[in-house]
């Protein structure tokens, strides 16, 4: 088999079976009722919208996606296809990770911005508190999201703006993470733009 090395599995052994096919030569009909669709979505359209193109395109009764993604956010959208739409759910709850750009209001004070805002990037990681923003779908409540690892590739202190890869649990938002982040800085600041890439095991 092609890139078993990669593969994700549980045990390192061959079970022969009489049915079914090497992934590699399956049909096309077979894709279409048990697939997925690593898509890199564009900014502007929603998660819901793209889903329902696809739906459009392939002509298939079902389909489903593992985690929106906001209008203006770009990156990994797993889009499953009919019977793959039962395992949509275990790509939601998987962990994810973003790229963001953050834009901080004002100038720091510090001697050494680029170093402050990775201290304090670095504080923000393990269980913190959020709670999700005014135009989010779900429920305004407090909850508790772990950020697995962070850091900071980037900072332009001529226009206060810095990258910034996260690694995070499912439900994590990112722009409050932002927020957070332009508070603990003194400055404000706020989530510029932000792309996905990685949900779970698949990836860009």
């Amino acid at each position: 088999m092609k890139n078993l090395d990669k593969l994700v599995i549980k045990e390192g052994h061959w079970t022969p079976i009489s049915y079914g096919c090497d992934p590699l030569e399956r049909n096309i009909n077979d894709h279409l009722k048990y697939g997925f669709i690593n898509l890199d979505k564009p900014s502007n359209p929603s998660s819901h919208e793209v889903v329902s193109w696809v739906k459009r395109i392939l002509k298939v009764a079902k389909t489903g996606h593992s985690g929106t993604l906001d209008p203006k956010v770009t990156g990994v959208l797993i889009i499953c296809i009919e019977s793959a739409t039962r395992l949509a759910k275990s790509q939601q709850n998987a962990g994810k990770e973003y790229y963001s750009i953050i834009k901080l209001n004002n100038n720091m004070t510090a001697d050494n911005p680029l170093s402050e805002l990775k201290k304090k990037v670095k504080f923000l990681q393990g269980a913190i508190f959020q709670k999700p923003p005014a135009i989010s779908a779900v429920k305004k409540e407090l909850r508790v999201r772990h950020i697995y690892d962070s850091k900071v590739l980037e900072f332009n202190e001529k226009d206060n703006t810095g990258i910034i890869w996260v690694s995070v649990e499912a439900g994590t938002y990112v722009r409050t993470l932002c927020e957070h982040l332009g508070l603990l800085l003194g400055t404000g600041g706020y989530m510029y733009e932000l792309r996905r890439n990685r949900t779970g095991h698949i990836d860009e």
